[in-house]
Parts: structure tokens; sequence; C-alpha cells
């Protein structure tokens, strides 16, 4: 990539501080210039960002943007190692400039405190070099990458689930984009986030650092990038393999005929916000599900619902509703068998996705009277039985 770096000097105290990356003939003098001109966008500072902004930030890239809306949670700190306890309720933000600056105070923090959206994006991707995509969900990965191909921008990619991540690199002027990968979101609901399915906390450590070394080797124009490669890593078998990925003609984004050619309604394209309720009236969703002061309250007046949790027999263990009953929804269609239509039930999972999809399952097999729980027992934990732990 074009840069810069070698007209941009470096003070003593940099030549010291980099001195390990200087005696290597790969990256040099040079090198580390072109490093100190680079400017990369991090857009999510969680699980991925934190590892690539702390070793982005002491390889000595010269300036760093952030974008994040977030404040610190507790159960950050299993794996989003750019925080620590003290910083629970904080801005990610304010605590991420503050923790990157110590690690190297000769490099410059920008932050973005906002929701990274189509209306906002082309306008804060297009004074950074490359970005790093940290996001987990897949409205933000298809806007991320629709807007680095519009900008012609590399898109450096990484995803995590439970022990096994992904990455690439997607720079649609030399090989395949995202959408070639994948070209139609998933179904709402199908893939768990992690949220809802877990994620190993070192595993976010072993992706980020490898799109931070990605970013590196654009940054100095060496070695081989992963450009039409997927990389895949599975933690429980110590096994990396590797996809060929090509390029799609008929990519409507990178392809030669390109139909896409401005950033849309990505929550609406994964079948999420405006497109999911104008397929469901208002009306039909309140029916299908029930908030947890409701629940407390036909709870205290002892009406007989059954509770049906839907989780897995590990989160049970951690928390649960008195009296409530596990049919875990893997298990789900083989044990409906166990339930009586007759009876008024009350499913619940973690946040209430997983419940919403056992209830299709039982209003598809004649169930009238089940509902499900609003934010599962997370909201219940939060609002109900604050003693209970959270997960």
């Amino acid at each position: 990539m074009k840069n810069s770096g070698s007209e941009t000097p470096l003070s003593n105290e940099e030549i010291k501080r980099y001195s390990r990356h200087l005696i290597m003939p790969e990256v040099g003098i040079q090198g580390q210039k072109k490093l100190k001109s680079a400017s990369v966008l991090l857009i999510g500072t969680g699980g991925l960002g934190s590892p690539s902004g702390l070793y982005l930030a002491a390889a000595g890239v010269g300036r760093i943007g952030l974008v994040d809306f977030d404040v610190v949670d507790f159960t950050n700190l299993q794996r989003q190692i750019l925080y620590t306890h003290s910083d629970v309720g904080r801005s990610k933000l304010d605590a991420a400039k503050e923790r990157l600056k110590a690690v190297n105070p000769y490099i410059a923090i920008e932050t973005h405190e906002v929701r990274f959206s189509s209306e906002n994006a082309m306008e804060i991707l297009k004074n950074y070099d490359i970005v790093v995509d940290g996001t987990d969900n897949f409205p933000t990965r298809y806007l991320v990458n629709d807007a680095c191909v519009l900008l012609v921008k590399p898109n450096v990619y990484g995803s995590i689930f439970r022990f096994e991540g992904q990455a690439s690199v997607f720079d649609a002027s030399r090989g395949p984009c995202y959408r070639c990968l994948y070209p139609e979101p998933p179904p709402p609901g199908l893939v768990p986030s992690c949220a809802e399915g877990g994620v190993l906390g070192i595993l976010p450590g072993i992706i980020g650092t490898l799109q931070a070394t990605e970013t590196i080797k654009l940054i100095l124009g060496s070695g081989e990038p992963l450009i039409g490669r997927l990389l895949l890593f599975n933690a429980l078998k110590m096994r990396f393999r590797e996809l060929k990925l090509r390029k799609n003609p008929s990519c409507p984004l990178c392809g030669p005929h390109r139909t896409i050619t401005r950033l849309i309604d990505y929550e609406e394209f994964c079948g999420l916000g405006r497109g999911q309720e104008a397929a469901t009236p208002a009306k039909e969703a309140d029916s299908q599900e029930i908030s947890v002061e409701e629940l407390k309250a036909l709870l205290d007046v002892q009406k007989p619902i059954r509770i049906i949790d839907v989780r897995e027999p590990h989160e049970y263990e951690i928390c649960r509703i008195s009296g409530s009953t596990l049919i875990p929804l893997s298990e789900f269609l083989q044990r409906i068998g166990e339930l009586d239509s007759a009876e008024e039930m009350i499913l619940h999972c973690h946040h209430g996705m997983r419940s919403l999809k056992a209830l299709e399952i039982l209003r598809s097999s004649g169930f009238r009277k089940a509902k499900s729980l609003k934010g599962g027992i997370d909201a219940w934990a939060e609002k109900i039985e604050p003693g209970m732990p959270r997960y």
C-alpha cells in the first residue's frame, strides 16, 4: 500500500523503543517510518479490538481510530484485555484511549463514540488507511465491508464463537470481499451471539493478534497477506486450516456488474429492525412475549403457570427461576410430548432469542397458551432477583 512513511522522522527515543523492529531487515528504519505514518481504524474495542489495539499501539502505528459507544461491563473482563476491574461502568473509548496511550505515548488515538451506521460510516472511514473489523454482528460486518469496498480500503476481518475463530483480509482491489464469501446473511437467530453461545476468553486474543499481524504486514508491504484466503482456527484441536477464496464474478458489490453503489439499511438486509417489524405486526409480537414484571405479578397471585427453561444444562447450573423445568432447545422437538397444550407456559432462555424459537415450535404444534419471556433470565435477574448470578 502507498505510504509516505519514508518522510516521517523517528526521534532518538522512538529508535530505542522500536530497536527490535529496526534490526529486522524486513522492517528497518523505513518500515518503522511507514508504521508511524499509517492510520488504522478499529471498529469495536471489545474482544478482538483489545489485542489488535494493544499490539498496533505497541508496534508504533502512528494514528489509531477507535469506534465504540458502549460502556465496560463486568462480563467483558473475561476476554477484553484493554480493561480492568476498575473500568467497569466507564466509557469503553475513554478507558481504551487511556490504556493505549499508556502503552505508547508516541502515537495519536482518535475516538468516535457513536453507533457505527450507514449515516456515518463513509465519513469516519475516509481518513484511515486500513480498517480492522472487530464487530460481532452481521449487519455491521456487511456495513464495514461495503464501506471499505466503496472507499477502496483494506478490511482486516476476524470473527469468534466458542472455541473457533476466522481471519482474512478483504481487499476488493486485489481479491474477494466479504460478500463474495457470504452473499446472504444467515436467518435471524440461527447463529447465536457470543452472549448466547459463549466464547473462550483466550480465543479473541489469538484472532485479534492475527488481525494486528495482517495489518502490520499491509502497512509494511511485506509477506503474504490473507487476501483470497480464509484462516480457520479451532482452539480445542489447536489446529489451523486455510480455505482459498475467489472473487465472485456475480458479486453485487465488487463484481464487474455492480448493483450496490451506496450503503443500505443493513438491519433490514439481515432480517432485523424495520424489516422484521414489518413482517410481524406489533399486536402479534406483543402476544408472543411477556415481561418479567408481568410474570412476577402472575407468580405472586399463584396463578398456575409452567415455566420452561430452554437453555443448556451448564447454563441452568449457573442460575434458574425457582420451579422451572429444563428442556433445552436442542432437545425441544424430541421432548414436546412432555408438555400439555392445555397448560399456560412461559418459555425463557438467557436473553429471549432461543425461547422465541421454542415458541415457534410449540405454536406450529398447536400450543396456544405459551409465551416467551422478554429479555430472558438476564432481565429477570436484573429487575426481579438482583441477587441472582448473571452471566
